[in-house]
């Protein structure tokens, strides 16, 4: 399954009852995060760049980061190669980015470097030790299905903060959503409401989805110059909302000059 079949197909879930309720769920948890950040550049990277999730953001210049090319992006990419300068995003959003991505780690990793020291980083994904990852699990043994393992990589929330601290950043809170996953109609629907309240105030694990929250502690490494170089060549001519502020050309001292 290609990226834009995968984009599709996540997109269709997502358009269910269930979905829709669930994604108004993510951007309510995400409002206090995106309220707190600020600055110039805010990227949002994944399979759903159809579905924002920082649009309610204060920061104005938005981009929206996919490997899938419906032109519903504005920058196509693969997530372990990015086309954009170190130290340069302010506030980064990773909606179901690293669980169908072939580099999870390098794809993490690239986020990092993209990302300003003390920027925020936020992880969704679907939790695999859950009842709807048991579902997504049992449905993958088909191999046509969205969920199956050659496709759908999920990420535990240990493992991704396990990579989080060898990358030098902070995991500032984990919130789970819907332990029970949404089914059903009326008065089930509102029993699974409560259950999901009392599950969040108490932090107990084993909801449907996570959101990891993690704050840059140092500065990114600058890619060689010939990767950068050949970044922008492999997407020159493709339709990009915008490019960040470059980063400031260090001084150059006296025995370069000399050298020069």
């Amino acid at each position: 399954m290609q990226s834009i079949e995968i984009s599709q197909a996540l997109e269709s879930w997502y358009a269910r009852e269930s979905g829709e309720e669930l994604s108004a769920a993510i951007r309510e948890r995400l409002e206090p995060v995106l309220g707190l950040s600020f600055g110039y550049h805010i990227l949002q990277i994944g399979p759903l760049a159809s579905r924002s999730l920082i649009a309610d953001s204060p920061i104005n210049h938005q981009i929206y980061a996919s490997a899938a090319t419906d032109r519903t992006a504005s920058v196509f990419c693969h997530g372990d190669e990015l086309p954009l300068e170190s130290d340069s995003v302010d506030t980064l959003v990773a909606f179901h980015a690293l669980e169908f991505d072939e580099h999870p780690h390098g794809s993490l990793r690239e986020m990092q470097r993209v990302l300003r020291p003390h920027g925020h980083l936020v992880v969704v994904g679907f939790n695999p030790y859950s009842l709807l990852g048991a579902s997504h699990y049992a449905q993958g043994l088909r191999k046509a299905s969205l969920w199956s393992r050659q496709r759908h990589r999920p990420v535990s929330l240990r493992r991704l903060t396990d990579w989080l601290r060898l990358l030098d950043c902070e995991l500032e809170s984990a919130q789970q959503l819907f332990p029970v996953p949404l089914a059903g109609k009326g008065r089930w629907r509102r029993f699974v409401g409560r259950v999901d309240a009392w599950a969040c105030d108490h932090k107990l694990p084993g909801g449907s989805v996570y959101i990891a929250h993690a704050i840059k502690q140092i500065g990114g490494v600058r890619r060689p110059r010939s990767l950068r170089v050949l970044a922008r060549e492999s997407f020159r001519g493709l339709s990009v909302a915008g490019s960040p502020a470059p980063t400031p050309r260090q001084p150059r001292t006296k025995n370069s000059d000399l050298a020069a």
